[in-house]
């Protein structure tokens, strides 16, 4: 049986896709429990580099995007929890606390880019891009205690109610409100593919609605004094919060779970590559997952048609998959003979 394998992290410390191409004749490696010989190994599809220079680019201007966020939104969640115990508006004050939760995530997110860019290593061979992730379910979870102290907050509210000052609650939700904004149109020109930018998004866009829900209190508060607008509206927001916050958290426990890649099929990739790679015979024991959401692995087992070269069909199945799927670093197994690991195939 012969075994063809693409590269990557695992040899040398090497990044995911950043091997060398090697040959080894006639090399005896145990494999799955027994020796084999022509071990043969072949090189990366470098597909996946065409966008190297691409990506570094959007890693540069995303963190300089937080960055800039994460500046906008800490100064102003000094005022807005000033603000918020002068007038004692509820509804200030839980957007203050959300943007205490935007503030540590952007900054969080932040972090996790600028040294998701350390190269890998031995004892991380496929670096640390996953710290994005990392910090997009850290955010998520956050987002969801946010949520629980405002909704607690407004029962509390309800059965003690608390003077609100109305004007002092407008002037601040309406700076809260163009701070927001400048922050959101910063992030909103990011690479939206990732998710760790893409948590940060949505904690920003989730103090947009809270400032225009904090103004919309202040102006029924002004206009009638009935002030269970204030609560109403936080809980309004608190329900938004959590549904960014569980989209956040699906997706980046999905990918830190070794999930199949959102919108990947792996039948249908089996599908394609028996349909459309002339050497491939059966392709089987397939596993996708991701680094993160924009960076995708596979791996998997194919049985050559006779008198295929094992080498030319493990480059036929890379390029296949690199163009058709946007799957970038690849690992094939090519087996002449019936499938060790048979009982565990898809």
């Amino acid at each position: 049986m012969a075994h063809n394998h693409q590269h990557g992290s695992e040899h040398g410390g090497h990044e995911p896709g950043d091997g060398d191409t090697h040959s080894h004749a006639g090399h005896q490696h145990g494999s799955h429990g027994r020796e084999h010989s022509g071990h043969a190994h072949a090189g990366h599809d470098h597909a996946g580099h065409s966008h190297a220079g691409h990506n570094h680019l959007h890693g540069v201007t995303d963190q300089r995007r937080i960055g800039w966020a994460f500046l906008i939104i800490a100064v102003f969640m000094i005022v807005e929890v000033v603000g918020g115990v002068v007038s004692g508006s509820l509804a200030l004050l839980a957007d203050a606390g959300h943007m205490v939760s935007d503030a540590a995530a952007l900054g969080f997110s932040w972090l996790a880019i600028h040294y998701g860019r350390r190269p890998a290593n031995a004892q991380l061979s496929f670096g640390y891009k996953r710290l994005e992730v990392l910090a997009a379910f850290v955010n998520g979870c956050a987002l969801f205690v946010i949520a629980a102290w405002i909704v607690f907050e407004a029962i509390q509210r309800f059965t003690a109610p608390v003077p609100v000052v109305g004007k002092t609650m407008l002037v601040i939700a309406f700076i809260g409100l163009a701070a927001n904004i400048g922050a959101f149109l910063i992030l909103h020109g990011g690479n939206r593919d990732n998710l760790n930018l893409r948590g940060a998004w949505l904690h920003v866009l989730g103090d947009m609605l809270g400032s225009v829900a904090a103004i919309v209190a202040a102006a029924v508060i002004l206009l009638t004094d009935w002030t269970p607008i204030d609560p109403i509206l936080s809980i309004f927001v608190a329900v938004i919060i959590l549904k960014s916050a569980w989209g956040i958290v699906k997706s980046s426990a999905h990918i830190l779970l070794e999930g199949t890649p959102e919108g990947m099929n792996l039948a249908d990739i089996k599908a394609d590559l028996e349909q459309n790679v002339a050497g491939v015979r059966d392709a089987h024991h397939i596993h996708a997952w991701s680094i993160t959401g924009e960076k995708h692995l596979l791996t998997l087992h194919v049985h050559p048609t006779a008198g295929a070269i094992p080498r030319d069909v493990v480059s036929a199945v890379q390029l296949r998959l690199a163009q058709r799927f946007n799957i970038g670093h690849v690992t094939v197994q090519v087996e002449e003979e019936e499938c060790i690991d048979i009982k565990d195939a898809h």
